[in-house]
């Protein structure tokens, strides 16, 4: 499985839109705009999963999301070695936290040194369930890439239906 792998909260959960700046304040706690405050509050379990699925990029999953992921991952069955080294990382990064009344999570020292993400700018959007934390360099790579490759991307999805039906 990879970090792609589907995921999703309840249909009635939308995620934000939009890639939002964010930082992690000296005590390791990243607060989050008021746009996932909103989205994290709508589901009824409070508890995350902060954790990297790669360890590279962080996550942070509502517990329903990570359960589904996890429940994917138990059942999978074409390649048991990706599933035991994803399920590692998963736990040796993750931990579970809150998110506070002031919006602010705190990440489990693991996460936050083997990501190097304390002291800079990070990026955070909704993926497939949880929360992506990209590191300012990580968000550069990412543009560029996206910016190399959109149009050629973009005529593919249209052309294998995407914005089909959509009046």
């Amino acid at each position: 499985m990879d970090q792609d792998s589907p995921a999703t909260p309840a249909p009635h959960v939308r995620p934000p839109l939009g890639m939002y700046p964010a930082r992690l304040d000296e005590k390791g706690r990243l607060k989050l705009p008021t746009v996932f405050q909103e989205y994290l509050g709508k589901f009824a379990e409070k508890t995350l999963f902060c954790t990297s699925l790669d360890g590279s990029i962080g996550q942070l999953y509502p517990i329903s999301a990570w359960n589904q992921y996890q429940s994917f991952l138990e059942s999978y069955s074409e390649d048991q070695e990706a599933v035991e080294h994803v399920m590692f990382m998963a736990h040796d990064l993750g931990a579970e936290a809150e998110m506070d009344a002031q919006g602010r999570v705190t990440l489990n020292p693991e996460l936050r040194r083997a990501l190097d993400l304390q002291g800079q700018e990070l990026h955070l959007m909704a993926f497939q369930g949880g929360i992506r934390i990209l590191t300012h360099a990580q968000y550069e790579m990412a543009k560029k890439a996206a910016v190399e490759t959109a149009k050629d991307a973009v005529k593919k999805l249209t052309q294998a239906g995407m914005g089909k039906g959509i009046k």
